[in-house]
């Protein structure tokens, strides 16, 4: 029986999981996703997690906690850097550690140190030192590894062309069976700009991956703006051009790379012209974030709001009812802007 590898659908899972499942099922190795976020798990993260621990990170400990007993191991990488000098959030630094202190019943841990912060071979020889695990052959864990490179560059192009992560996940196959979550986005919701005289409601929407496309802990925002008739563009869907592009803006660089997508995206959003409104879903707890929401807020006044910006802060305590009043709101708002 082949061993299999546990991965929680959880954080990073929605970039990075295509690439680590072709690099291990080419090693001969059997992968399971834990299944989709629900109370039963946000409860079992939160009894093991810090009070101060975001949502997130609760969320992933109750993912883990899901896989107990299903799976030989469970894929926790020690993400600290994925770009030169840019840097991930250090609870997922952390991770590996928070999940062996808090987490029983897990047969095993996977976790290899990601970081690019310097150079590129130090990820290389960490690649290679995580597939001698399975196998010596150094020619099999290099196409194992070229393989997945590959299946990465094809899966941002499906994000770029207008697909969610869940989406291109399944276009490539990517996919062992369970139900994902579905989808609002069907093509990139920019396209109207090619000379519609008539168009819907544009809502660019900002955020973590594992906040806004994990329908639980993002509240469905993607299915609530389009069934109030947005289509909705997500960071993931501009090229890293136009993020670094506007990034710069910035008197100064933000170290996070996620933090500096989401500031990128954001400055894009809120040039008149480009959406009709900008909206932030932001975890309770996150610092990045709550900067990032600063500085945007700041960029929004600045340019006499002629694109309305909200931002929304989720915890295990948010309502759906208040969610849902916010959206009307805030859709309400772009629409009469849209219309001025």
């Amino acid at each position: 029986m082949k061993e299999t590898i546990g991965f929680p659908r959880a954080l990073l899972f929605y970039y990075y999981y295509p690439a680590w499942r072709v690099f291990f099922e080419s090693l001969g190795r059997t992968c399971k996703v834990s299944g989709k976020t629900t109370k039963a798990v946000i409860d079992s993260g939160i009894k093991v997690t810090v009070d101060e621990a975001c949502l997130p990170v609760k969320a992933f400990h109750g993912h883990v906690q899901s896989l107990s007993g299903a799976c030989d191991r469970v894929f926790v990488p020690r993400l600290v850097s994925v770009e030169k000098k840019a840097y991930i959030c250090p609870k997922l630094m952390g991770l590996p550690d928070m999940v062996r202190h808090n987490c029983t019943g897990i047969r095993q841990i996977l976790d290899p140190c990601i970081d690019m912060s310097r150079n590129r071979k130090a990820f290389k020889r960490e690649v290679y030192a995580t597939g001698r695990l399975f196998t010596q052959n150094s020619l099999r864990i290099s196409t194992a590894r070229r393989k997945a490179q590959h299946t990465y560059e094809a899966f941002i192009r499906l994000l770029e062309a207008g697909l969610t992560p869940i989406d291109a996940m399944i276009k490539l196959n990517i996919y062992d069976g369970q139900d994902f979550e579905n989808s609002a986005i069907p093509h990139n919701a920019l396209t109207w700009r090619k000379g519609a005289e008539t168009r819907p409601l544009v809502i660019g929407l900002l955020g973590h991956p594992y906040i806004i496309y994990d329908s639980f802990l993002g509240m469905n925002v993607l299915d609530r703006l389009k069934s109030m008739g947005a289509n909705v563009v997500t960071m993931d869907m501009l090229s890293p051009a136009i993020i670094e592009r506007e990034a710069a803006k910035s008197p100064k660089r933000v170290f996070w790379t996620m933090g500096r997508r989401l500031l990128g995206a954001g400055y894009y959003f809120l040039t008149p012209g480009v959406v009709d409104g900008c909206l932030q879903m932001s975890a309770f707890a996150c610092g990045p974030d709550s900067f990032i929401g600063e500085l945007l807020q700041q960029e929004s006044i600045r340019s006499q709001r002629k694109v309305p910006f909200m931002t929304i802060i989720v915890d295990e305590h948010t309502g759906e009812a208040g969610i849902q009043t916010r959206l009307e709101a805030f859709v309400d708002i772009a629409e009469r802007s849209m219309l001025r």
